[in-house]
């Protein structure tokens, strides 16, 4: 009986020894969770019979060190949750390990060839995102977009001098106070410039004169026709307090949704005669400019259209978000990387290229945009290390060392044991 006993206990050694190496083997490998083999006695009744692995629990709570890449599309989880990645069989696997890359077939994919799953991005004037499914980069042309906002914050200095207003001439810097250009683009992404000139009329009034393309822009409710001017007044702190005679409007509902300006905006409109672009139309919003003392300074001057453009690669953000950039210098969130928790994340099945699958026992998975409930934030540019503790498994192969040994002396003393025995006979 003694002989079996020991003999069970260098068989749950040799056990114990194969997730041991494998802890070592792989203590360099992203993403690896390490593993331990748990003795458990065996008893035939009441007697003993010897020991056996029971059980192998893996560290999943543990995590590991975090390794800066300086690569845009690798991404550590700093907390809970696993990337998910759907095979060609259809099959869903969950890793820690964020290397991706936009594959040729116009999605993006993890370092083995799966597809990763993440969120469609939210539609226009929507915070809600997209169902969730594989995530498709959209290569090729991006399409010009013509400008609908253009937003201009600046102060106006208290100390310009005040003109008359009805004397103004764009070509006599004399009879405005200041002149600022920004950047338009039309239906077809063609470039125009919006010029303001600046006058000062009174000490708490400023008109604003336009030009588009150095051509005076047309009021079209104005009879007979004339150019459009805006008028901004201010109150006595230098807060804007109308724009044309209209107060402040936080909604306005003939705006788009995602545009809510803190002052009614100017609306303008400009026909491009010749080009075959469709009608400018623009809200040029005023919000946060001020008329102080000190030098004329702007703080804001940004359109939202643009000229077309060529796809020239993705980077991954913080918030998960997958963005496509293009040569005009515009960015495209084409998706969010979705992240899964499980409720007994211990009991996941451990399959082939560091990732595992959902069984019986870790419950269904959770999935979450990262950094939202359960899901840990990501940290960009950076890889997750093994969690094995090298000093750890060390130690443990000496302890096993030791034991086979022991157990190795048991079988050799019972052995010299039955030779006096048969020597006696």
């Amino acid at each position: 009986m003694s002989f079996d006993i020991a003999l069970s206990g260098i068989q749950a050694i040799n056990e114990q020894l194969t997730a041991s190496s494998n802890n070592i083997a792989n203590a360099g490998t992203y993403g690896f969770r390490s593993s331990r083999a748990n003795f458990s006695s065996m008893y035939a009744g009441d007697r003993a019979t010897g020991v056996e692995i029971g059980s192998t629990t893996q560290s999943m709570s543990v995590n590991g060190g975090v390794l800066n890449t300086g690569r845009t599309l690798d991404a550590a989880i700093d907390g809970r949750g696993y990337f998910v990645s759907r095979s060609a069989q259809n099959t869903l696997s969950y890793s820690r390990v964020g290397i991706f890359s936009a594959a040729s077939s116009g999605f993006l994919t993890d370092s083995n060839g799966k597809l990763v799953q993440g969120y469609a991005p939210a539609q226009k004037g929507s915070t809600t995102l997209g169902p969730m499914g594989d995530m498709k980069i959209p290569t090729g042309q991006i399409a010009a977009q013509a400008t609908e906002n253009l937003s201009y914050a600046a102060n106006l200095s208290a100390e310009w001098s005040i003109k008359d207003g009805t004397k103004f001439n764009k070509a006599d810097i004399q009879t405005y106070n200041s002149a600022k250009v920004s950047v338009l683009y039309d239906s077809l992404g063609t470039k125009h410039t919006l010029s303001q000139y600046f006058v000062r009329t009174d000490t708490s009034t400023v008109q604003v004169q336009y030009t588009l393309d150095d051509k005076p822009i047309m009021d079209p409710t104005a009879t007979p026709p004339k150019s459009m001017i805006s008028t901004l007044v201010f109150d006595t702190k230098g807060r804007l307090a109308t724009v044309n005679g209209v107060t402040p409007n936080n909604v306005l509902a003939v705006e788009p949704a995602d545009w809510k300006p803190a002052f009614a905006p100017v609306k303008m409109s400009d026909p491009i005669t010749g080009s075959g672009a469709a009608t400018l139309a623009f809200n040029l919003n005023y919000s946060d400019t001020t008329l102080s003392s000190g030098e004329n300074t702007t703080s804001t001057n940004k359109s939202d259209g643009y000229a077309s453009g060529t796809y020239t690669g993705v980077e991954l953000a913080a918030d998960g978000s997958i963005m496509a950039k293009y040569t005009n210098g515009e960015t495209k969130n084409v998706g969010t990387i979705a992240l899964a928790n499980f409720a007994d994340e211990g009991a996941l099945t451990a399959a082939d290229n560091t990732s595992w699958t959902a069984s019986t026992a870790s419950g269904a998975p959770l999935y979450e945009r990262p950094g939202v409930g359960m899901a840990g934030k990501l940290a960009t540019s950076s890889l997750e290390q093994s969690n094995v503790d090298i000093t750890t498994e060390l130690v443990g192969l000496m302890t096993s060392q030791r034991n086979y040994q022991a157990n190795s002396k048991v079988l050799s003393t019972e052995n010299a044991m039955l030779q006096s025995l048969m020597q006696a006979l």
